[in-house]
């Protein structure tokens, strides 16, 4: 397979705020992973106004960051030619959060808190699988703020959070460690910040989805495991507001739960992604009505970029 045409230009873009979550790919851009392979990338972040999938079927930009494989499948419930060429976290970083000491040490005693503090979009998809497979009370469920203070201060309310972020916040806002439970050890088995690009640009520039795809998965190892300062630094000049603690609390708990690099990449390499696994969740999502039953799954994402061990021998 040639190599994309000399410095061509590409646009990926992401869906939040520069963070260390993102940080694989400004790694790329920084050591030159995507330059090696023919491409000069320009990472534009999102934010909470903007929304990039739009601006990928506009043919706007070339590649958009997406959240999982739930809007990739209802992208092809509504006949958007999207498709996911590469998963670059594996288990999604949702997680749920309680108070130590207070009888929910364990994740069968969840269902028992007093209120559970969960997003209008996580009550729509997450929630509605943790009731059917789990038990919990939709009834006890009330919106969350992106503020911890209503969890700090209810001893016997659970709370959602990202992993690599909203502990950090309780820690420091509220002086104690939650209880962390990681949606994806206990099967919501989704893959999670997910590589978009249309169908087009697959068949017309294949070489250019090759290395971007390549690229970010040396990006990843790089980042994780290699000299990551001058990605930091790039994040911190799209995104002020974050901070060197931040950062290094996210790498540190992306590396502990293996949200990028973890079961199957360990063969395959960063990226990776089974039709069986995707329709493992796909079934689990029907059977909590997030989804319709019937979509062609196998239209929301290829395995044509992935799965060729790329960038394992970066891992130190």
């Amino acid at each position: 397979m040639s190599a994309a045409t000399a410095n061509e230009k590409v646009t990926f873009a992401t869906n939040w705020l520069a963070q260390a979550e993102h940080g694989g790919y400004y790694q790329a851009v920084a050591d030159g992973s995507y330059a090696a392979c023919g491409l000069d990338v320009t990472i534009q972040q999102g934010g909470p106004q903007g929304s990039g999938r739009p601006l990928l079927m506009a043919g706007k930009i070339d590649f958009y960051m997406g959240g999982n494989m739930l809007q990739a499948f209802d992208a092809v419930n509504q006949g958007i030619p999207l498709r996911v060429v590469a998963a670059t976290f594996q288990k999604e970083p949702q997680v749920i959060m309680a108070h130590p000491g207070e009888g929910l040490d364990k994740w069968e005693d969840l269902p028992k808190a007093d209120q559970y503090i969960i997003g209008d979009e996580g009550a729509q998809s997450f929630f509605l699988w943790m009731v059917s497979e789990f038990g919990f009370d939709a009834a006890k469920r009330v919106p969350y703020t992106f503020n911890p203070a209503a969890f700090i201060a209810n001893k016997k309310s659970i709370q959602q959070g990202y992993v690599t972020s909203e502990p950090h916040a309780v820690a420091k806002e509220g002086g104690f460690q939650p209880n962390l439970f990681l949606l994806a050890d206990y099967g919501f088995n989704t893959y999670a910040t997910t590589i978009e690009a249309m169908q087009t640009t697959i068949d017309t520039r294949p070489e250019v989805v090759q290395c971007f795809v390549d690229g970010s998965a040396k990006g990843w190892y790089n980042y994780l495991y290699g000299d990551n300062k001058a990605a930091n630094e790039a994040i911190k000049k799209d995104n002020p507001d974050i901070t060197d603690e931040q950062i290094a609390f996210s790498i540190e708990m992306m590396k502990k739960y293996g949200i990028v690099d973890s079961g199957d990449t360990e063969k395959l390499g960063i990226g990776a992604m089974t039709d069986e696994r995707m329709q493992s969740f796909y079934d689990k999502m029907v059977k909590a009505k997030v989804l319709p039953a019937g979509i062609d799954i196998k239209k929301g994402y290829t395995l044509q970029f992935v799965n060729k061990g790329i960038g394992l021998d970066l891992k130190k």
